[in-house]
């Protein structure tokens, strides 16, 4: 049984349940691949008692849409009848994907708006865009992410990882908190990763420098802080409001994996998640019953998971978090 902000109780799985979920997060490879997945599948009530909702009347908003994750994630929402608007960078990509996705679910009322996340000029300009043309944002979706293989900055100086995943998302949310509201009660949803378990919280994920830049630890600091930001959100809101989710699809084989850790794939490719089973997760927060759910939560295959393998958030954690989102505030201002 589970409790927290915003949520009521649920009930949860019997024993024999509980024991197989905790022994698959304890392995870690059995949890994040697709062996957990398919044994996850059958077991938890959040998978076996528990519908395809209809997302019929939700205006829903998804980045990175148009590969992997996010275009499994775009997909299955438009099959549940949502009205689906993805954010892309490139025009071509954008109406191939759109065409692909309405030719996939029979649901015409997918749109897209260009945008790059890593340029919060960029961003802007979708989220005013946004605002002119919709009154309401029911599900906000903040999956684009990328893993840079070296130092790369934006225009105004900012590390790529840091400046896509934690500066554009934060940017975003704040710009679209309007139509959010009116469509209260809403959801905002992150697609971290578990590699942020690689690494703790970080005042300012920014300072990696380009001396000893590691793509993989800059990626992981920027997704330990999209689930630290999570929950400052949900402190900030009530979830009568607004909702925060965070979730991580474990392994999955995307492009973007075979881009940036081509050994990795080559390696665990047969344990790997397709796709949609990686994005399953997100799109079950998109549509869950609110008594199921909390806020400021990490998910992982429909049940909330620890932020650390080792120990719980602190104290510290909650002040550091504060001072990223200061942070944040001030270079959106900049």
């Amino acid at each position: 049984m589970l409790t927290a902000q915003g949520a009521a109780t649920t009930v949860g799985p019997g024993p024999f349940q509980r024991i197989t979920d905790a022994v698959l997060e304890a392995t870690i490879i059995g949890s994040f691949s697709r062996v957990g997945f398919a044994v996850r599948s059958k077991l938890l009530p959040e998978f076996t008692a528990d519908p395809a909702r209809c997302a019929a009347g939700r205006v829903i908003v998804i980045t990175g849409a148009t590969s992997g994750l996010g275009l499994a994630t775009a997909a299955e929402l438009a099959r549940r009848r949502g009205a689906i608007h993805f954010l892309a960078r490139d025009r071509a990509r954008a109406e191939k994907t759109q065409r692909q996705i309405i030719a996939a679910t029979g649901n015409s009322s997918v749109t897209y708006g260009i945008a790059d996340m890593t340029d919060l000029c960029s961003v802007r300009q979708f989220a005013s865009r946004f605002m002119a043309e919709h009154d309401r944002l029911d599900v906000l979706i903040h999956n684009a992410g990328a893993m840079h293989g070296s130092y790369q900055v934006n225009g105004a100086g900012i590390e790529l990882t840091y400046a896509g995943q934690v500066v554009g998302p934060f940017a975003l949310t704040t710009m679209l908190l309007p139509a959010l509201l009116a469509a209260a009660p809403a959801r905002v949803i992150v697609v971290s990763s578990g590699g942020m378990y690689a690494q703790p919280l970080f005042r300012s994920t920014s300072a990696m420098s380009a001396d000893g830049y590691r793509g993989a630890t800059a990626y992981a600091r920027a997704k330990r802080a999209q689930v630290a930001l999570n929950a400052e959100w949900a402190r900030r809101f009530p979830a009568g409001d607004i909702a925060f989710h965070a979730t991580h699809p474990g392994w999955a084989d995307t492009p973007g994996i075979g881009a940036s850790l081509p050994r990795f794939r080559r390696l665990l490719r047969p344990l790997l998640r397709s796709p949609e089973q990686g994005s399953d997760t997100t799109a079950w927060l998109a549509t869950a019953g609110a008594a199921q759910l909390t806020s400021g939560l990490f998910w992982h295959d429909r049940r909330p998971r620890r932020q650390y393998l080792v120990g719980h958030p602190d104290l510290s954690d909650e002040a550091m978090a504060r001072g990223l989102w200061n942070e944040l505030e001030a270079q959106m201002h900049e």
